[in-house]
Parts: structure tokens; C-alpha cells; sequence
């Protein structure tokens, strides 16, 4: 096996692993994204739990004040009906009007409160019920990336150790290479010399499409080591190129 055939081993091992991986990090954006989402549901409802909080106590805080007030007006009765002189009582009767208009406002405060919380825990119901179907989806993004975690394990540090022994089998200059491109370009860095005209020796490259002179083909069925003179990518020939474009005389 040349060396061209032994480092698309190693090619062809690396994009494996970066299928299995690329799966699992797909599972696992998806899983980032639903628990993104649920925490974003997470702290809206914390804000309106808060605000119906706040609102809360502010209603009883006026209830508080309704009270306190309703207390000083029945005192102020109480004086009334004791006043001695008609000064004293529309003294009396001035404080009383004053007292009920601000308990229609305080009250009037109150009810308007009340309307604003009925309509944060509308929106709280609405969200609890977003939170749920969000929560499941987490679940379930949670369930398929544990899955795939458990899915490709074996396989890819099975795929380690055969990539550890192909590289063996590569020269150190021509693997440090190939890693460099491969680092650079993925799947690009390497790629198969196709036909373009098999009759006229023409050929391209797999990876940029551009024409290879047939010197290269030549090169490659002789087992030399080259690359693309336009991407610079590693060339190879399938067993399919490299049957149509052998002379008939050495078949």
C-alpha cells in the first residue's frame, strides 16, 4: 500500500469520528438551547412572582390603612355625638369628609392593585404552562444527548486506536502534512482525482473542481505523493479512477 493509500486511512478514520462528533454536539446545542430557553421562562416568572408579591403587600397595606382609618372615623362619631358646640361638630364632620375621600382613593388604589395582580397571575398561569412544554423538551434534548453520548462512545475510542495504528504507518512529515490541512480544510483535505474526459487524459480535482494536468494522474498511479495544484488539498484515486485510467496493457 502506498503512502497516498495509507494516509487516506487515516483521512477517511478522521471523518468518522468528526460524523459521530458532529452528532453529538448537534444533540448537545439542541439540549444548550432548550435549557437556554427554560431558564429565560424561569426568570420571567420569577419577575412576575416578585411583582404579585409586591403587589400583594402594597394591597395589604392599604387594606391596613382602610382600616385604621375606618377605626379614627368611628371615633370621630363618637365625638361627634359628644361635641357640645355646632364648632366642635363641623370641625368634626370636616375631618370625617376629608377621611372618607381618601379611603375612596386608598380603596379605589387597592382595586386597581388587585386588577394588576389578577392580570400578572394570567400571565403567570399562561407561562407556567410555556414552562412545562419547554420542560419536557429539555427532558427530551437531555435524554437524546446522554443517548448519543452513550451511542458513540464505544465507537469513537474504538476509531481512536485504529488511528493511532494508521498513523503509524505514515511517514512523520507527510501525517504532520495532512494534519495541517486537515486542521484547515476538514473533508477538503483531501480529495479524489476524478474524470473529466478519460479519452483526452483530462482530470479535476474532487475538492476545487479545477483541472489537474495529467502528469498528476500519471504521479498517482505510480504512488507518489500529490497535491492538487490549485487547492494544494492531497490527491488519491478510487479503485473505479484508477482502473479506468491504467493502460490496458498493464491491467
Amino acid at each position: 500500500m502506498d503512502v497516498t493509500n495509507r494516509l487516506l486511512r487515516v483521512y477517511q478514520i478522521d471523518r468518522q469520528l468528526a460524523g459521530l462528533q458532529s452528532r453529538l454536539r448537534a444533540a448537545e446545542r439542541f439540549f444548550a438551547e432548550q435549557s437556554k430557553q427554560l431558564a429565560i421562562l424561569d426568570a420571567k416568572h420569577d419577575a412576575l412572582d416578585r411583582q404579585i408579591k409586591q403587589i400583594n403587600a402594597a394591597v395589604a397595606n392599604l387594606e391596613n390603612d382602610t382600616r385604621s382609618t375606618d377605626q379614627r372615623l368611628e371615633q370621630i362619631r363618637e365625638q361627634m355625638n359628644a361635641s357640645r358646640t355646632n364648632k366642635d361638630y363641623k370641625t368634626y364632620l370636616t375631618e370625617v369628609n376629608t377621611l372618607k375621600a381618601d379611603k375612596g382613593k386608598v380603596e379605589e388604589d387597592a382595586i386597581g392593585q388587585m386588577g394588576r395582580a389578577d392580570e400578572l397571575k394570567a400571565e403567570l398561569a399562561e407561562l407556567d404552562t410555556q414552562r412545562a412544554k419547554r420542560a419536557k423538551m429539555r427532558d427530551v434534548a437531555e435524554a437524546q444527548c446522554n443517548e448519543r453520548k452513550a451511542e458513540i462512545s464505544g465507537r469513537v475510542e474504538q476509531l481512536k486506536k485504529e488511528r493511532i495504528e494508521a498513523a503509524e504507518d505514515v511517514p512523520t512529515n507527510m501525517l504532520a502534512d495532512y494534519e495541517r490541512l486537515y486542521e484547515h480544510r476538514e473533508e477538503d483535505a483531501m480529495a479524489p482525482m476524478e474524470i473529466t474526459d478519460v479519452k483526452r487524459h483530462e482530470y479535476h480535482c474532487g475538492a476545487c473542481m479545477m483541472a489537474i494536468p495529467m502528469q498528476s494522474g500519471v504521479a498517482l498511479l505510480t504512488g507518489q505523493f500529490t497535491n492538487c495544484p490549485n487547492c494544494q488539498c492531497i490527491l488519491y484515486l478510487s479503485a473505479e479512477t484508477a482502473d479506468a485510467i491504467t493502460p490496458t496493457s498493464k491491467r
